[in-house]
C-alpha cells in the first residue's frame, strides 16, 4: 500500500477515535448540600456518581448549607453557576420535605446548565437570573438507583445523585429525565427585590461572606450607580430585622478594604458587583449582630 493511502488511513483512525471521544465525553457534576462531611452521607452521592461513570469529574460546591436552610442553598448555587462551563449539571438537596408530595424535577436553564434536586424553592435566583428553558419532572420508575425504591429519605443518594450523573455521563438525555413542566411552575421563595425609591435603595441581606462577616446585599452596582456616588462619598446604610431596624452606619464607598484605616467600616462592591459593607480586617455581622435571609433588609442612600 502507497505511503498517501497509508496516512490517509492513520488521519482517518485518528480523527474517528478523537469523535468517539468527544461523543462520550462526561460534563461536570457538582455536589451541593446540607449534610456536611461528619457522616457517609456526601460519600455515598459520590459512589453513586462513580457507579455510573468512573471517569465523571465530580465537584464539590458545598456540603455545609446550615439545616434546612433553602434560601441559602439558592444564593450558593446563583453565586456560583455561572463560572461552570455550559451543560454542567449541578445536584442541590436542600430537602426538609425529602418523601413528600413536592416534586423531583431537572431544570435546564436557557445557557445551558441542569439543575437536579426538590423543586421547593431551591432553584428561586437560578431560575430568575437565568431563565428556564425547560423543566423535567424525574421519572422515577426509570431514573432511581437500582434497589432503592424503599429508602424514602435520601432522595439525594438514590434520584438526585444518580439522576445527575446520568446525565452529566450522557447515559440519559435530558428528555430521558422524565415528563415535561410548565416552566413557570418552578417553586419560588419570595423576597425583597432590589428596588430604587426617590434616592434610597431597598434590598435584603442575602447572605453573609462567612469567613470575614461582611455583609452582603442584592444591589447591584448597576442599581447603586444611580445614585451617583463616587469613591470616597459617604454612604448611609441602614440595616433592619423584620422591620425593625438593627444597625446604621455612615462609612465611604471605597474599591478596596484598604481604602479605610484597620478597624474602620466601609461600603463596596463585592464580587458578584453587589453592594457590600464591610469593617477592614473585621468581622461587621458579628460585631453588629446581623445576619441573613430574606427577612433581613437594607436600605442605602447618598449621606448628606
Amino acid at each position: 500500500m502507497k505511503f498517501k493511502q497509508l496516512s490517509k488511513l492513520f488521519a482517518a483512525a485518528c480523527l474517528s477515535t478523537v469523535l468517539a471521544a468527544q461523543a462520550h465525553a462526561s460534563n461536570a457534576l457538582v455536589l451541593l448540600t446540607d449534610f456536611g462531611t461528619s457522616d457517609g452521607a456526601v460519600s455515598a452521592m459520590h459512589g453513586v456518581a462513580f457507579g455510573v461513570d468512573p471517569k465523571l469529574q465530580v465537584s464539590d460546591l458545598t456540603h455545609n448549607i446550615p439545616d434546612y436552610d433553602i434560601w441559602l442553598g439558592a444564593y450558593r448555587l446563583y453565586q456560583t453557576a455561572n463560572y461552570w462551563p455550559q451543560g454542567s449539571v449541578f445536584v442541590a438537596v436542600v430537602d426538609p420535605g425529602v418523601g413528600t408530595s413536592r416534586k423531583s424535577v431537572v431544570l435546564k436553564t436557557r445557557a445551558g446548565r441542569y439543575f437536579v434536586g426538590p423543586d421547593n424553592g431551591l432553584f428561586t435566583l437560578i431560575a430568575e437570573r437565568d431563565g428556564v428553558a425547560e423543566l423535567r419532572e424525574i421519572d422515577e420508575n426509570v431514573n432511581r438507583l437500582a434497589g432503592s425504591g424503599e429508602s424514602y429519605t435520601f432522595h439525594g443518594r438514590d434520584v438526585y445523585a444518580y439522576v445527575g450523573a446520568r446525565l452529566a455521563s450522557g447515559a440519559i438525555s435530558f428528555e430521558q429525565v422524565g415528563p415535561v413542566l410548565p416552566s413557570t411552575s418552578v417553586v419560588k421563595i419570595a423576597y425583597q427585590k432590589a428596588v430604587r425609591q426617590g434616592d434610597t435603595l431597598r434590598g435584603i441581606i442575602p447572605v453573609l461572606d462567612v469567613k470575614y462577616g461582611n455583609v452582603w446585599t442584592n444591589i447591584p452596582k448597576t442599581l447603586f450607580d444611580e445614585l451617583k456616588i463616587g469613591v470616597h462619598d459617604k454612604v448611609q446604610v441602614r440595616i433592619l430585622h423584620k422591620g425593625k431596624q438593627v444597625n446604621k452606619v455612615v462609612a465611604p464607598f471605597e474599591h478596596t478594604f484598604g481604602g479605610v484605616a484597620q478597624g474602620k467600616p466601609l461600603v463596596y462592591l463585592n464580587s458578584l458587583l453587589d453592594v457590600a459593607v464591610a469593617i477592614s480586617q473585621g468581622n461587621y455581622a458579628r460585631q453588629h449582630h446581623i445576619d441573613s435571609g430574606v427577612d433581613w433588609e437594607v436600605e442605602i442612600s447618598k449621606a448628606k
